[in-house]
């Protein structure tokens, strides 16, 4: 006579996979990305103070001296050099997936539910942050040396500089999953009267979107790889 077999109709609990708030995209996720990044002593040095020692070595021997607008040259030098720090800083801030990439890091995160527009949302705005502290450094020390300004002058062009760096960002971005670590740097005039033009603001918003939405392509194929 045949016994009947028990069977367990109970399963393990399966891990809660439900996507978090916005993809993933935390104060919490960018303060650590903030973190890491302002710890790396090479990044601090080119972005943050080597613009400063330009400003000091090209801009004060040209104190005294005026555009044709009658600005200051070595405001227009300052302005020119907060430019060039947000560049640099939001690039390289963006393009340091590289090296993510190649330490595996990509690969782990498809363990999580982080999206990828989340990610890459967090690398753009770690690297707007490092430009935006490039930018305050650069003009605190031209107002140290002695550069003076109307008041919408300084916020008109550091906003500029910053917002304009955007498009950097995306850029660094893209290109860090486009090619290896040790190739990424080689891919990569508010005072003139000039002014802003739609077709210079048209043209950074599409290079940003084509820039973004490549590298968000960019991530999910590198996370799909095995």
């Amino acid at each position: 006579m045949s016994t009947p077999v028990a069977t367990r109709t109970d399963r393990p609990a399966q891990p809660d996979r439900r996507l978090p708030a916005l993809g993933g995209f935390a104060p919490a996720v960018l303060g650590i990305e903030l973190r890491r990044v302002l710890r790396n002593r090479r990044t601090l040095a080119f972005t943050l103070i080597m613009p400063g020692v330009f400003f000091l070595i090209f801009g004060l021997p040209q104190r005294g001296q005026t555009l044709d607008n009658g600005r200051p040259v070595t405001a227009y030098v300052m302005i020119s050099l907060a430019v060039y720090a947000a560049m640099v800083a939001t690039t390289s801030a963006g393009g340091a997936v590289a090296t993510e990439r190649a330490l595996g890091w990509s690969r782990q995160l498809r363990l999580t539910p982080l999206r990828p527009t989340a990610y890459v949302a967090t690398k753009v705005a770690t690297a707007m942050t490092l430009g935006l502290i490039a930018v305050v450094i650069e003009f605190v020390v031209g107002a140290a040396a002695g550069v003076r300004l109307p008041l919408d002058v300084w916020l008109l062009a550091g906003l500029a500089a910053w917002i304009g760096s955007l498009v950097f960002a995306a850029f660094g971005l893209f290109i860090g999953y486009l090619v290896p670590a040790e190739n990424v740097m080689q891919f990569i005039g508010p005072l003139t009267g000039d002014g802003v033009s739609m077709a210079g603001v048209a043209n950074m918003v599409f290079w940003t979107l084509a820039f973004g939405v490549g590298a968000i392509r960019l991530f999910r194929r590198d996370t799909a790889r095995v």
